[in-house]
Formats: structure tokens, sequence, C-alpha cells
């Protein structure tokens, strides 16, 4: 049988949400997806820097209207509250709320449990070669990707 890159990856995408969503920090925060607890954990660690949605349309690869509808979501939630910015009043910056600020307090560890097991037995020098890989294959879809929706 055929080893196929986009099922292999998939299939692990698939592994890492399940533990994530099953994980006992996030099955005791009422209504909060693992999908929301990685936008959150984006958005804590760009710090002082205005996160904007087209940020996270960029950063996890998501269509416009997706990247609507899951902030909409969790202002609707109460994960984070759009802002205005001073200089484009169109413009509005995802802020974290207190409430998402402690579900990622709580699930810190469990992120780094994940990525632990996830690059457990590597080498730096494996997991380097990994991400360059990775990087590779994002960057050719990226080239392809206006050549397909055209």
């Amino acid at each position: 049988m055929e080893r196929m890159v986009g099922h292999e990856v998939h299939m692990l995408s698939n592994l890492i949400s399940r533990v994530i969503d099953n994980s006992p920090v996030r099955l005791q925060v009422e209504n909060v997806t693992g999908n929301n607890t990685w936008i959150i954990g984006f958005i804590a660690k760009r710090g002082d820097q205005d996160v904007f949605q087209k940020d996270l349309e960029k950063h996890f690869g998501i269509t416009r209207s997706t990247a609507s509808k899951v902030v909409s979501l969790m202002v609707r939630k109460g994960l984070i509250e759009r802002q205005s910015v001073p200089d484009d009043a169109r413009l509005k910056k995802l802020v974290l709320t207190e409430q998402a600020w402690a579900i990622l307090d709580q699930m810190d560890a469990e992120f780094h449990k994940v990525e632990d097991t996830l690059c457990e037995g590597f080498t730096e020098e494996e997991m380097e070669q990994f991400f360059t890989c990775i990087h590779r294959m994002q960057d050719n879809i990226i080239k392809k990707e206006g050549k397909w929706n055209d």
C-alpha cells in the first residue's frame, strides 16, 4: 500500500486533537474546544503585539470565513474581545479575557505534555529535519494554492 504524506499528517493531527480534547483539564473547561485553546495560546504568546483576525488566518492556515466564525464564537463564549485600535477604527484587535487567561494557565502544562510525547525519542537534529520538511511542504501547498483557487 502506498504511503501518503497528507494522510499521515491528517491522522497525526486527529490524534493530537483527540489527546487535547480529552485531557482532564480541557474537559473541566466547559464550551472550550481544543482549537479555542490553540488560538488562546497563540494570542497569549504574542505578548504586547496586537493580534488581528488576519493573523489567525495566516498562522493557522484557515480561510477568512472560518476565522470569522471561530472568533465570533469565542467572543460569544467570553474568551476574547474585539477592541478598536486608535489608528484605524475599522480594525479590531483580539484580546484575551480573564476567563481565557485562566484557561491558558490550566492548559499550558497539558500542551507541554503533548509536545514532549510527540518529540520523545527524537534527537534535536531529527526535529530540525522534521521542521525543515514540514515547512517545505507547507510552502509547496501555499505556492500551488493560488493556482487551485482560480
